[in-house]
């Protein structure tokens, strides 16, 4: 049996989530969903935002579907991202953003970079450690690699080598791994490419940087789709394998039934196809497209559907599609 992890987080989470656990209960009925609670609200009542015995239930199912979560800017808060990232050694970070002539997958170094967690505070400064390894460097890179090669299209490494030593490093080792397995590549810095992509984002199939530049890189790109209520992402490691929407928790509208859940459902069909089942993916993603152009959409799309009668809109759909 299929066992998936379900974490609806803070805020919105709440909302987005079960649209998305529905959509696969409905694909799927035999799948056995498990609820996890983590984040801000389980710290405010207990003090303790993510347990040990949390993180051992989430490595027990086959993926986990993960709501938005509250970080609050606290010195002694841990980000329980960050640390469920680390202890499922998440490593690749997957953002697919695809539109009209475009079709391009952000891949970001996970569990390095300036989200070490290494970082000291004292009066008079703050320090961030940023770790650049050769081997999280390498298996981000082959992760990038492999993707390109199904793509059949160029991979691009974006970095900043003109001013960082360890970006030097990184582009290097990516250059050395694209050039052993005979994949076209280019690279570029990534304000440049920042930009660039914006500007011509057909030239563009697959993109490998690091972890603080793949997270500002991927949220600027969803201006090319409509915003970060569209945009999902899949965070996979060699054993674990978490799905969750890019935006966070938006405590300012949580609760008032209008956020916007597709970027939720795009992760659950991220997932049905890391699990085996494209077909499923791909009616998912065809439901979604067919009710946004309908006009069946949240307001942050100029839509008049709140999060549930989306909800209610997509399963109907799913359960009897339009030709």
């Amino acid at each position: 049996m299929t066992t998936i992890a379900v974490v609806e987080g803070d805020g919105i989470g709440h909302e987005v989530i079960p649209v998305a656990r529905n959509v696969l209960a409905l694909l799927h009925p035999e799948y056995d969903f498990i609820d996890v609670e983590v984040g801000y609200g389980r710290w405010e009542r207990t003090g303790c935002p993510c347990t040990d015995p949390d993180i051992a239930r989430l490595k027990t199912a086959d993926a986990i579907l993960f709501g938005a979560i509250t970080t609050p800017p606290m010195k002694d808060y841990q980000s329980v991202v960050l640390r469920i990232r680390k202890a499922l050694d998440l490593y690749t970070n997957l953002r697919p953003v695809h539109g009209d002539g475009f079709d391009i997958m952000i891949v970001r170094e996970n569990t390095e970079g300036l989200y070490s967690g290494i970082e000291e505070v004292t009066p008079d400064r703050a320090t961030t450690l940023r770790i650049v390894s050769r081997k999280g460097t390498e298996r981000i890179a082959r992760a990038a690699i492999r993707l390109a090669r199904q793509r059949g299209g160029m991979l691009t490494i974006g970095h900043k080598a003109n001013v960082i030593k360890s970006d030097v490093f990184f582009r290097d080792i990516c250059i050395a791994e694209a050039t052993a397995a005979g994949i076209p590549f280019n690279d570029k810095f990534i304000d440049a490419l920042s930009l660039d992509l914006l500007q011509h984002p057909r030239n563009y199939s697959v993109v490998v940087t690091t972890n603080m530049f793949g997270d500002i890189l991927s949220d600027v790109a969803a201006y090319l789709v409509g915003g970060l209520g569209l945009v999902p992402s899949a965070n996979i490691g060699d054993h674990y394998a978490l799905f969750e929407p890019v935006h966070g928790s938006a405590p300012d509208i949580a609760g008032k039934n209008i956020a916007n859940p597709i970027a939720a459902v795009r992760s659950a069909a991220m997932m049905l196809d890391y699990l085996g089942d494209r077909a499923g993916s791909q009616r998912v993603e065809r439901a979604v497209r067919h009710l946004v152009a309908a006009g069946i959409c949240t307001r942050d799309l100029c839509g008049h559907a709140g999060t549930q009668e989306f909800g209610d809109a997509l399963l109907h759909h799913l359960r009897h599609p339009e030709p």
